[in-house]
């Protein structure tokens, strides 16, 4: 159908005064015997567009001022009657897709919990239709930010027989049915597809370093999957996940990296999205605006976890989780280090090694390695990520004081043989920086069908 966006009526002043067509939803509608007002999105902007139908002239079927209704309206656009803008003269009106009565969503005001239920509708409401236009507007800066600095753009497989974060959180992928019935773990995998154990991918880092150490930089950005049994409003089993490498470099140029790619990204979203950023200010995190451009505007913090955790030890609060050197810093713990003692985004760095994964280079103290955290005001940790361990012989031990499969890792493994060099990386989780830069408080809402325990609407 041949149509004029409504974002480019309401923005286009050459349009003014022209006959234009728009395709659309009615999210409003309301008439008197002489005229009637409908206000049409179609997406592609989160203001609406206001079609003025005199009904004296303009022949309007009842179905058309039905909330949800899908219409066509064929007009001149003129300026707004009442303050500024656009909206349209109406000289047709088409009705393209009726909507009953019990739809959904209507003006009254609903629940994110109810919204939950019916995610193939929700994305019509104010919203969700802006958290997915600001998560379009910051994919779309992450691939610009790393083509812009000669990264190389990865794709990763989603099929894998290594679990790269060593926890054993994988999802089975296999083609036996449910009740195959074999002497032992062995002969059922040599009877798959695959020949042996497979699962989804929790991360594209392992293969994305065999990327780095031919091409230097690279990026991934795709799905990550995770069978972690945590039904919190931070994690989901499927998320997308944006995790640069680089070779030659150290901990230190890592951080430089991740500091860059997020006051880009925010600055991104700041600059395009700032009706949606307004909307989220007034009905969802006041003060989100200032939030995000104290962070674009702060140069992040850099902390020891060993001095962390004598910070938090020495905070005049009760911690629900108790602080010693050598536990895993909680979420209550993160937020009072960057709300509280930084008030800014803060990298911890250099973690004991029984608490972090098996890949992150070993420092000299033989107690802990070059990894870092960035906390961000409001959320906690945002990005996780570290120096690699280039020392084959360093990984291998580590790898086999977690008792894991060598042999899944022998590709891995021979990168530490055949010129290694200094490298590291970190990863993004995607729906938590969309969490962070629209205030949104359950990952759930970032997502269009979120996939978490007992739950895959």
């Amino acid at each position: 159908m041949k149509h004029t966006d409504i974002a480019k009526v309401l923005h286009d002043p050459a349009l003014l005064g022209k006959q234009v067509t728009v395709c659309g939803w009615v999210r409003t509608a309301r008439e008197s015997s002489t005229v009637a007002f409908l206000e049409i999105t179609d997406g592609t902007s989160f203001s609406r567009l206001q079609a003025v139908v005199d009904k004296a002239s303009v022949p309007l079927d009842p179905e058309c001022v039905k909330c949800g209704a899908a219409v066509c309206v064929t007009g001149t656009a003129v300026k707004a009657f009442r303050g500024e803008g656009t909206e349209l003269n109406a000289a047709e009106v088409t009705l393209i897709g009726k909507c009953p009565s019990d739809y959904p969503i209507q003006k009254k005001r609903t629940t994110l919990e109810f919204l939950r239920t019916i995610p193939h509708l929700r994305l019509r409401t104010n919203t969700f239709a802006a958290v997915f236009r600001v998560r379009s507007v910051a994919a779309q800066a992450v691939h610009r930010y790393f083509h812009e600095r000669g990264y190389y753009y990865i794709n990763t497989p989603l099929i894998t027989a290594s679990d790269c974060e060593g926890a054993g959180e994988m999802f089975r992928v296999t083609t036996q049915p449910w009740n195959a019935r074999y002497a032992d773990e062995a002969q059922y995998y040599k009877e798959d597809f695959f020949g042996k154990k497979a699962g989804l991918s929790v991360s594209g880092q392992l293969e994305g370093e065999v990327a780095a150490t031919a091409l230097g930089k690279i990026y991934t950005f795709g799905p990550s999957f995770r069978a972690e049994n945590s039904n919190t409003t931070r994690h989901l089993a499927e998320f997308w996940h944006i995790e640069p490498e680089i070779a030659f470099a150290e901990l230190g140029d890592v951080l430089e990296v991740a500091e860059e790619m997020v006051k880009y990204l925010i600055g991104a979203v700041l600059d395009e999205c700032p009706e949606e950023i307004a909307f989220f200010d007034r009905f969802v995190e006041h003060g989100l605006t200032e939030k995000l451009k104290h962070v674009a505007e702060s140069e992040f913090g850099v902390v020891e976890y060993t001095q962390a955790v004598a910070l938090l030890q020495k905070a005049d609060r009760d911690f629900r989780f108790p602080v010693a050197w050598g536990c895993d810093l909680q979420s209550e713990h993160e937020r009072y280090l960057t709300e509280e003692v930084f008030r800014k985004p803060v990298f911890v760095i250099n973690y004991p090694k029984e608490i972090k994964s098996f890949y992150m280079k070993q420092n000299a103290d033989g107690k802990t390695v070059a990894a870092a955290d960035l906390l961000v005001p409001g959320v906690g940790e945002l990005i996780g990520g570290s120096e690699r361990e280039a020392d084959p012989e360093k990984l291998l031990v580590a790898m086999q004081a977690r008792g894991m499969d060598i042999a899944a890792y022998e590709q891995y493994l021979a990168l530490r043989k055949f010129g290694t060099v200094p490298h590291g990386g970190f990863g993004l989780g995607f729906e938590r920086f969309i969490m962070y830069v629209t205030g949104m408080e359950n990952i759930r809402d970032v997502t269009l069908f979120p996939r978490s325990v007992n739950n895959i609407l």
